[in-house]
């Protein structure tokens, strides 16, 4: 027999059979690996960066000039970095002065969620 897996789908929820599912499952690490190809070492870093300094960041932005100076990257380098990030898969967006305002999953925007973490940092969270 095979089971069913219920799907949300916007304000719908749609049925479909387990075998279907678990096929599309089984290309999820191609299709991840195709989408994060564009990204260096240097993206991860960047990335990663972000994601956890924004919570110590008192709920702040975070200036390119901190990233740069924290990771060791030319300021140049680091521009094309972060439009690449913003450009590609939208895992960060940056407010008009060019700060990181939000990097999946956390934002220094007010969003409806927060989130505590252990180390007693707190954020919104996207």
């Amino acid at each position: 027999m095979d089971t069913t897996v219920l799907l949300g789908r916007g304000d719908k929820i749609l049925k479909a059979p387990e075998s279907e599912w678990r096929k599309e499952l089984a290309q999820a690490p191609q299709f991840f690996a195709s989408r994060l190809a564009f990204m260096t070492q240097d993206h991860h870093r960047v990335r990663n960066f972000v994601v956890s300094e924004l919570p110590r960041n008192h709920g702040q932005p975070l200036r390119p000039e901190k990233i740069a100076l924290a990771l060791g990257l030319p300021a140049g380098a680091l521009a094309d970095i972060l439009a690449d990030l913003e450009r590609n898969l939208f895992f960060l967006v940056r407010d008009d002065t060019g700060a990181v305002v939000w990097a999946f999953p956390v934002s220094a925007a007010r969003t409806a969620h927060k989130v505590r973490f252990e180390s007693g940092e707190s954020i919104f969270a996207a």
